[in-house]
């Protein structure tokens, strides 16, 4: 069974991976020029690291429930609530979780596209599946893009924030 948006899954799992090890590596190469990691360096890592393997993982989902031989309708319902249950779960947890381990909440940049608009991408995903399959490939691609580039806007915004802080104690 060929699977409607498998090679877009695809390319998009790989751009993720490749996008994760890019940015740990600008945390290391920071590191290596002599500054400290901070504990918010850590906890952005750490959590860039975390939605982009949660985003992998719901790009490859779909082609793996296809050698199931499930029919497409299931597998976009199934993918779907299987993607939206974790990346919700960080996605509105986020600022508690930031605030517990830095001591102070995002920026307001980060919370209306990182948190908010990220979270209505995937709400509004997952709901729209549940109800309809018409479509399924696209919506559910469309989010999971623009989930991945939500990460991506944070990341950046986090990066220039990182870059304010000194570089040597």
């Amino acid at each position: 069974m060929d699977l409607e948006g498998a090679t877009y899954l695809y390319t998009l799992a790989t751009l993720m991976v490749t996008f994760a090890g890019f940015s740990a590596l600008l945390f290391v190469i920071r590191q290596a020029a002599g500054a400290k990691l901070s504990l918010l360096d850590r906890f952005i890592v750490r959590n860039i690291m975390t939605y982009v393997f949660v985003l992998t993982a719901a790009a490859l989902l779909p082609v793996l429930l296809a050698l199931f031989d499930m029919r497409e309708g299931s597998i976009w319902r199934v993918s779907a609530v299987l993607f939206a249950l974790p990346m919700l779960a960080l996605q509105t947890t986020y600022s508690v979780r930031r605030r517990r381990l830095v001591g102070e909440g995002a920026p307001l940049p980060i919370m209306a596209v990182f948190v908010v608009l990220g979270s209505a991408v995937t709400l509004t995903m997952v709901i729209y599946l549940l109800f309809s399959v018409q479509y399924g490939p696209a919506v559910y691609i469309t989010a999971l893009s623009m989930d991945f580039f939500t990460v991506v806007y944070g990341f950046l915004n986090a990066l220039d924030i990182i870059m304010q802080q000194p570089t040597a104690d």
